[in-house]
């Protein structure tokens, strides 16, 4: 089985490429949706019970944050994938901008994921990692390069 972790900061482009990408294929684990950890951990525990396609739908900025899942997806025999989405500043301030409601974010919090942001790397344990960047307002996917 597979959980994919996305990384970016808000504004990237997680979400929408969840929604494009694995709403049909895998269960979504945002703590935007579920609001505690505790549950998101319970949904995860469910999803590593059931040996259920999962994905993390979380910023995932910091490799502290990461580890915590890696070492999870890895004692349940899961593989790991990661998405490291295109996070510069400018681009998802505009972004987040464009957003209404829940999904809008206060510009000192995106600010702050920028700066906490660490790139990911396969040292981390990911099975596999790729870099998407958002280009004609279509995802594009490549393969993760350390020089990025």
């Amino acid at each position: 089985m597979e959980m994919i972790m996305l990384i970016g900061i808000p504004g990237s482009g997680k979400s929408s490429f969840c929604k494009e990408n694995l709403f049909d294929t895998h269960v979504r684990i945002s703590l935007d949706l579920v609001n505690t950890r505790n549950k998101e951990w319970q949904f995860m525990a469910l999803a590593f019970s059931l040996h259920q396609r999962m994905v993390l739908d979380n910023t995932n900025v910091t490799k502290a944050e990461r580890a915590v899942y890696i070492a999870e997806a890895k004692r349940n025999k899961f593989t790991l994938t990661g998405y490291y989405f295109e996070s510069r500043l400018e681009t998802c301030l505009k972004r987040n901008e464009g957003r209404t409601g829940k999904g809008k974010i206060n510009k000192v919090g995106v600010i702050a994921k920028h700066k906490a942001l660490e790139l990911p790397s396969y040292a981390e344990g990911f099975d596999k990692l790729y870099y998407v960047r958002i280009e004609n307002d279509q995802f594009q996917i490549n393969p993760w390069n350390d020089e990025i």
